[in-house]
């Protein structure tokens, strides 16, 4: 009986044994050490742009990356920082500030992960965030105290940033004053020669935040003159822009702070199919200086608001995981300017 040997099937993907920095070293020709040297971007020592390449070509042949976990056994710690998912929704202007931030933290050989339990809050979400053991945490919004701030430390997390409103005991704090840009709308209109304004203070939960600092500004900015200030709830919707912009002259208001542009244009088209003169009868001001506000006509006034720039923060993180010792401070980072035109 002849019997017939089988070709040994190829090794199936889950077969097939993982990529090692010895594998690379080999096809590259080059040491363990270089490899590492090499894809960890290391600039203590200086390696030629030819072994460079060699050694990144023969890691994209073989698909080979380097392991996290180990890098951040070999540095104490490890190199991800921690980004929680805003728990409101975020417009253009703060999207773009994440972009620049992520970009910037990357160019210092951080890994920026976004966590996305926005059912989490405060301290519980703390602990959620601890598990991952990220080196840096920066925390949009409101929700992060004191014993948040200690339980990602007690992890590891070298620092703790709060995009905050109000101060944090233990953490970097980048204080956002969102008074200052109602106050800023305000004012312009009381100069504007505007004595009945109305301040739209968005539906969508979460948004509080923002809103009520905006109304205060405006409050702030009228006292002591003879103007009025009126609060307008309006959900982010034509239907209930249209009802509120039928009843506008019943409500005699001359001038309206619109929270945002986007809130901004919304009222504006109302306003306009309902057949008040913007800014004849009405004045509007909207806040973010959105191009689409631009291209409005009338073209919309709004307030430029000066979010800290992603690098400056970034090198804020980066001080503060090299400098175990740096101690916790504020910054009033905020900036608000009005931009005057057609529609006040």
């Amino acid at each position: 009986m002849v019997q017939i040997s089988k070709e040994p099937a190829p090794p199936s993907p889950l077969q097939r044994s993982v990529p090692t920095s010895a594998d690379v070293a080999r096809l590259a020709g080059v040491s363990r050490a270089t490899v590492s040297y090499v894809l960890n971007n290391t600039s203590a020592v200086r390696i030629s742009e030819p072994t460079r390449r060699r050694v990144h070509d023969a890691a994209k042949e073989l698909g080979y990356v380097p392991h996290a976990a180990a890098r951040s056994l070999r540095a104490g710690h490890s190199r991800m920082v921690l980004m929680p998912t805003p728990k409101v929704p975020i417009g253009p202007l703060y999207s773009q500030f994440i972009n620049d931030l992520q970009w910037a933290l990357s160019r210092l050989d951080y890994t920026v992960v976004q966590y996305g339990g926005v059912a989490l809050r405060g301290d519980e979400a703390a602990r959620a965030w601890a598990e991952l053991r990220p080196v840096a945490v920066i925390v949009p919004g409101e929700g992060l105290g004191p014993q948040g701030v200690a339980v990602l430390k007690r992890s590891g997390a070298r620092a703790v940033v709060a995009l905050s409103p109000e101060p944090v005991e233990g953490a970097h704090v980048l204080l956002l004053d969102h008074g200052c840009v109602g106050h800023s709308a305000g004012r312009h209109l009381v100069e504007r020669g505007r004595r009945r304004i109305g301040v739209v203070v968005p539906e969508e939960p979460g948004l509080g935040v923002f809103s009520q600092p905006r109304l205060a500004g405006v409050r702030r900015a009228v006292r002591g003159t003879e103007a009025t200030v009126t609060e307008l709830p309006l959900a982010y919707d034509e239907g209930a822009a249209a009802q509120l912009a039928a009843r506008w002259r019943s409500l005699g208001l001359d001038a309206v702070f619109a929270y945002n542009d986007e809130y901004a244009m919304l009222l504006l088209r109302a306003l306009q199919d309902e057949g008040i003169g913007v800014p004849d009868e009405t004045a509007v001001v909207g806040a973010d200086d959105l191009m689409l506000g631009r291209l409005l006509r009338p073209r919309l006034s709004t307030v430029h608001i000066e979010l800290p720039a992603g690098r400056d923060l970034a090198e804020l993180v980066d001080r503060a995981v090299r400098d175990a010792g740096m101690i916790p401070a504020t910054h009033d980072v905020l900036g608000a300017r009005i931009v005057h035109r057609e529609s006040s």
